[in-house]
């Protein structure tokens, strides 16, 4: 790593090392109740595959959930109960911060992107992952960018960052397209597939996994290119520095063991070793005790 590279990442770990230098996990706000009642509870999404999901047996599963599930064994450990009790929580695009805010949930494990107006609301946990906003489109559609998308329909979750991010793509590249705004992501495959809009804009890795649910797969594409770069962490309550010191420092012990390996493998493993956008992350992660 050069010298600037050795600067930069000192500067992104100054705030949260301090942080992590002071007394260890005390038991205030969430992880006090947490350790009165012996329950964490955890929303997660069921439309997230694969950071968040239901599996067969309608059990929550994914890479996010998996993680989270670590996070939760090093938790007993730091307040002394073990085994926690786990109060699975499903939640929606749409209520998932509400979860978090209104005292539904402790913490939220999906797909969920960091930005600075949602910390007025909450608060969050070291990254996790990082993606971006991609678009998918039937294979039949002529072209592979944005641009070719000029004058069509692009279809995407009303109030997440992919909106966002996809008007500000327009608006960059001076493109033209009408956004139609659905609820879901199952909303926006059906009316990809049924040619009712043109594109389906969301999470890349998501949009790998919806494409999966489709009657025919390979009548689908995504667009090499995406239009923003995702960063994905754990929703935490606002405010409450001990619940989000001992979530740091579980997902720190966790990005230095041989869980990580297997937690990444498990969910992308055929997408080969992680890239080094995501190798950066893992290693900011890996803070000092």
């Amino acid at each position: 790593m050069s010298h600037l590279n050795t600067l930069f990442a000192a500067l992104c770990l100054a705030p949260t090392l301090a942080l992590a230098q002071m007394a260890s996990t005390p038991l205030e706000g969430r992880l006090k109740k947490i350790h009165e009642t012996k329950t964490i509870s955890v929303a997660y999404r069921t439309d997230a595959l694969p950071f968040s999901f239901e599996d067969n047996e309608k059990k929550p599963s994914g890479y996010s959930v998996d993680l989270c599930r670590s996070v939760i064994g090093v938790i007993e450990r730091q307040i002394g109960v073990t085994p926690l009790q786990i109060q699975w929580v499903p939640v929606t695009v749409q209520n998932r911060f509400t979860a978090i805010s209104s005292g539904q949930a402790d913490m939220e494990c999906g797909a969920t992107t960091v930005t600075l107006g949602r910390m007025k609301l909450v608060d969050f946990s070291s990254l996790i992952f990082v993606d971006g906003t991609g678009l998918l489109i039937r294979t039949s559609t002529a072209g592979s960018s944005l641009m070719d998308l000029a004058n069509k329909k692009i279809g995407v979750i009303a109030g997440t960052s992919n909106e966002r991010a996809l008007a500000e793509a327009l608006k960059a590249k001076v493109v033209t397209a009408v956004i139609v705004a659905v609820k879901t992501r199952e909303e926006g495959l059906a009316q990809l597939e049924a040619g009712t809009i043109d594109a389906f804009a969301s999470d890349r890795v998501l949009l790998v996994g919806l494409a999966g649910k489709a009657k025919d797969p390979k009548s689908l594409t995504l667009l090499d290119k995406p239009l923003s770069y995702e960063p994905y962490a754990i929703v935490l309550p606002r405010g409450d520095w001990a619940m989000r010191q001992a979530v740091d420092s579980a997902l720190s012990q966790i990005y230095k063991s041989s869980a990580l390996p297997e937690i990444y493998s498990r969910w992308f493993g055929a997408m080969g070793r992680p890239g080094p956008v995501l190798e950066v992350m893992y290693a900011l992660g890996q803070l000092p005790e």
